[in-house]
């Protein structure tokens, strides 16, 4: 009998250290802070997290003509993209994946979309609101993003990292052209990048938008 109450005693507390390890875990997907998106696991609520790096501030207008900025998207999922508006190329099967994100998410107003237009002079309020109306962008759900293209561009490359040319050095003014989808937390964290041409790599999104839902 004594060594059955050891015996159970020894397996509660391991049960307590497995349940005390597992309310420390660490998120179940990473984050990132530099363009080589090398996968930090970092634990809810450290120190780490809190200085870890952001989304920039920024203030943009939408094909509305509303002002949005790190607010709008305070406390919401989103996922960043960068195209134009008259791009022949990659841009519509990107506008494509895009909507398959509102689709699957229509009804969660959590979930948020937010394409930057990277020739503002071109896509101005009015081009950006007939665009929408053509791909079927829903304005409560999806901002399309015009403003300052020197913000516009600081925010592609120092905030979010969407170039793949990790060798090449750029100028500020050279042309941003990229299929990639970055995923942000509420906290304007970057917790992925996605392959925005190719449906499996959009379907992984979606999922990993589903588990930060639920908290990891």
């Amino acid at each position: 009998m004594k060594n059955y109450v050891t015996a159970t005693k020894t397996f509660l507390g391991f049960c307590l250290l497995l349940f005390s390890c597992q309310s420390v875990k660490t998120s179940s997907i990473p984050y990132y802070k530099e363009a080589s998106f090398s996968p930090h696991w970092l634990k809810k609520g450290s120190k780490e997290i809190k200085a870890f790096h952001r989304v920039a501030p920024f203030e943009l207008n939408n094909q509305e003509g509303e002002k949005i900025d790190n607010s709008t998207f305070k406390g919401k999922i989103y996922v960043a993209d960068f195209f134009f508006t008259t791009c022949p190329g990659i841009c519509p099967k990107m506008t494509d994946n895009m909507r398959l994100i509102q689709a699957a998410f229509l009804t969660d107003p959590n979930v948020l979309l937010l394409s930057h237009s990277v020739t503002p002079s071109v896509d101005s309020v009015s081009v950006l609101k007939d665009y929408a109306k053509i791909k079927g962008v829903i304005s409560s759900k999806w901002h399309l993003a015009t403003g300052d293209k020197q913000l516009i561009y600081s925010l592609g490359r120092k905030s979010y990292f969407v170039e793949e040319d990790l060798g090449l050095q750029k100028k500020e003014t050279d042309f941003i052209h990229t299929e990639n989808f970055v995923l942000v937390d509420g906290d304007g964290h970057l917790r992925g990048i996605y392959n925005g041409l190719n449906k499996r790599s959009v379907n992984q999104l979606i999922e990993d938008i589903r588990t930060l839902k639920q908290g990891n």
